[in-house]
Formats: C-alpha cells, sequence, structure tokens
C-alpha cells in the first residue's frame, strides 16, 4: 500500500510499504477513505524529531470500510463505515471505564512512561503505524471505531476521529459559565472547531486570537469576536484589549490551541531545533530530560485569564523543564485542565450535532483536499500556513 513516511526533519515521502494484516484477535483492518492532517503532526515534522524513525507512518485522523476483523471484534463486519479514534483503548480497563481511555491502562507505552499508545505518533506513544495510508491495522477494535452512517460525505464524521472531542474536551474542561466569555489562542483546525463548540454550548462570547488573516476571517464569519496578534505592539496590549471588553477582569475562561510551537520565545525556539538536529541517540535523551516548550501562549493565557478563572490547555506541550510563573497561578487562585482528548467519552454528546442542520460547520470545515501522494506539499503548506491552509484532509 501507499502511506505517508517520515524520513527526516520537514522531510515527508509517501512510499510503497507492506499491507497490514491482522496480528490480535482484537485487530480490524480498515480501508481508508479520507483521513487528516493535524496540528500535532506538525510536531513530529519540526519539534519532535528525535522521537522519530526513518520510515515512520504519520497519521490519526482516519475514517474508512471495514475491509476485516479479528475473532474478537463482535460488533463490527467487513462493509461497516467508521470512525477511529486517534488513541488506542481497550474499553475495559479501570481508565477506560473512569472515561479517561487516553490512560488506557492496557496499551500504555510503560517503557516510556507514557499514556495510551496513539496512531501514527512517536516511539513515545508506541511507534504504531499511522493513518495516512490506504489501509490501517486498529488494534483494539473492540472498543475504538466509531460505527456511523452511509450517506452524508466522510468531512460531517471524519472529525469525530480527533478535532471534534479534542475541542469538545476543551471547552469542557474551560468549565465557560452559560453566557460567560471564553478566549480561545490560536484558530487553527481546533481552536477554529472550539469556538463553535464553545458558541454552541452557551458561551455568551467568544474571543478568538490568531496572527493568520484566513483563520481569523473564518472565525470572525461565525460570530467570534477576533483579535489579530500582529495588531498589537505587545501580548499585554492584547491582554488589556479584551479585558475592556471584560469589565476590566479578563474572559472567565481561556483556551491554549497553540501549545509548544507559539510564535515568540526565541530561546526556546533555538533549543528545539538544536535538539532535533542532533543524533537521535543523543538528542532523544536530551529532550525527554531538559526539553522546553516556547511558552509565549501559556503565559499570555495566564495573565489574560480573570482571577478565579480556568485554563483548558489542548496545544501539545513537550517540555520536562519549563519555567511557569508559579506566583501568578497561584496568586490568581487559577484552575488548569489539560491533556490529550478522551475521544471515546465525548462522542455520544457530539453525534446529536452531525446533522444536516450542520451547527458546527463540519460539512465545509476542510480548507483542502488533497490525494495521499501530494501529502509532502500539504505538510509544507499547513506548516507555512500557506494558501489559506486551516485543515486539510487526504484521499488515498
Amino acid at each position: 500500500m501507499r502511506a505517508v513516511t517520515w524520513q527526516g526533519k520537514r522531510k515527508i515521502s509517501v512510499e510503497s510499504v507492506p499491507d497490514p494484516r491482522i496480528e490480535e484477535p482484537t485487530d480490524a483492518i480498515i480501508r481508508i477513505t479520507s483521513t487528516g492532517l493535524c496540528g500535532s503532526d506538525l510536531h513530529l515534522y519540526e519539534v519532535l524529531t528525535p522521537f522519530m524513525t526513518p520510515g515512520d507512518i504519520l497519521g490519526h485522523e482516519p475514517m474508512g470500510i471495514v475491509e476485516e476483523v479479528g475473532a474478537g471484534v463482535p460488533d463490527l463486519m467487513a462493509g461497516d463505515r467508521v470512525v477511529v479514534p486517534f488513541q488506542i483503548a481497550c474499553g475495559n480497563c479501570w481508565m477506560c471505564l473512569n472515561a479517561l481511555p487516553t490512560q488506557c491502562e492496557t496499551t500504555q507505552v510503560h517503557g516510556e512512561g507514557m499514556g495510551a499508545a496513539l496512531f501514527g505518533y512517536t516511539r513515545l506513544y508506541g511507534a504504531v503505524p499511522g493513518a495516512q495510508a490506504e489501509y490501517l491495522r486498529v488494534p483494539q477494535a473492540q472498543f475504538g471505531p466509531i460505527k456511523v452512517p452511509e450517506g452524508p460525505p466522510d468531512d460531517r464524521f471524519v472529525y469525530l476521529s480527533d478535532v471534534l472531542p479534542t475541542a469538545w474536551q476543551a471547552v469542557a474542561y474551560a468549565d465557560i459559565p452559560v453566557g460567560g466569555s471564553v478566549a480561545v489562542l490560536g484558530l487553527g483546525p481546533i481552536g477554529d472547531m472550539a469556538c463553535r463548540v464553545a458558541q454552541v454550548r452557551g458561551a455568551g462570547r467568544v474571543f478568538g486570537v490568531d496572527l493568520v488573516p484566513e483563520r481569523l476571517e473564518r472565525a470572525r464569519a461565525r460570530g467570534v469576536e477576533t483579535y489579530n496578534l500582529k495588531s498589537f505592539d505587545s501580548e499585554k496590549e492584547l491582554v488589556a484589549a479584551i479585558r475592556d471588553e471584560t469589565d476590566g477582569r479578563g474572559p472567565d475562561a481561556v483556551i491554549d490551541a497553540v501549545g509548544t510551537e507559539a510564535h515568540g520565545s526565541a530561546a526556546a525556539k533555538l533549543t528545539q531545533q538544536a535538539a532535533a538536529l542532533l543524533p537521535r541517540a543523543i538528542g532523544a535523551p536530551l529532550a525527554e530530560r531538559f526539553s522546553v516548550d516556547r511558552l509565549a501562549a501559556l503565559h499570555t493565557a495566564i495573565d489574560l485569564v480573570r482571577r478565579g478563572g480556568t485554563l483548558s490547555l489542548v496545544g501539545v506541550y513537550g517540555g520536562m523543564a519549563d519555567p511557569l510563573p508559579m506566583l501568578t497561578l497561584f496568586d490568581k487562585q487559577l484552575q488548569i485542565r489539560m491533556g490529550q482528548a478522551n475521544v471515546r467519552r465525548w462522542t455520544d454528546e457530539i453525534i446529536p450535532y452531525l446533522t444536516d442542520e450542520d451547527p458546527l460547520g463540519v460539512d465545509d470545515f476542510a480548507t483542502h483536499r488533497v490525494p495521499l501522494d501530494d501529502a509532502p506539499h500539504a505538510y509544507e503548506m499547513f506548516q507555512r500556513k500557506r494558501e489559506g491552509a486551516v485543515k486539510v484532509l487526504m484521499q488515498p
């Protein structure tokens, strides 16, 4: 089959690789019909390279048709149309039964001290072959895949794999009062969708911050009050402008949908780049123990949120030596919630919104649809924020 493979920093290629096969009774094989390019994939493209191996298959946002199932998968059959969550979880362990499949005790990557295995996401999360491919082996298929109806195009359902539950959890964790206010930092796919989810869940005012004109325009068209970071001389001015709209206090909650690759923080950026250039045998241990994130977005979120408010961190962070303003966090009495989205915890709440009325705007959420062989260009375009790329779907 053809698959998108990592070959080095900023080097992606589409290669012919062996077809996946059933290896365990709880496996299924899926023929992929659509698969997404996620902002998290860009971390592998740029920042987390010490944990990658040339030839790793990328991607974790698939849907498709079941081709084959193992004997331990009673509720799926060939021909079923399914969406596959990005995490691999059993559904039966203590963590899964307590709505934390990202911490699944069956698939935890114990050797790395990490949580549940993820598709296509470094050796830290199991080095499981990813979903930007023609076919995908799905472990723990007795729990993971979500059956969806025939008829509507893939765009209606594909975001159940990641974008929708990640945005939904970000808003749930933000704990926005009904009629309250939230600021979303970063209007990429997750931030954009988080704004939409906040609106349908009853937020009174939604502020969106970014520096890409196309992203700001998309959010503004759906009623988000947008702020272009480039219009301010400093983050302090941005914070003051939004505070002025919230009686001088700041919003009730702030969602950080940017994460480790925030603009600014030149020293941290240099450290990340240096680690990525080292041989993997040296760079990976250094990154695990001493890595730092670019924390510009997080510091802005801490400054912006009102006292007693909530920070919801959904942008990926990977630093082990990040300096945090603990005095400010304590003094402002902030609550912080974060983590990978527990996909199956939220899907039953989300599916009723995936109707023909399309309140979340999923049908036209993608800005680009490309064949799998165009993946190298798609990665570069998305990473450089060119051609209006906000969400890219690939069709094998």
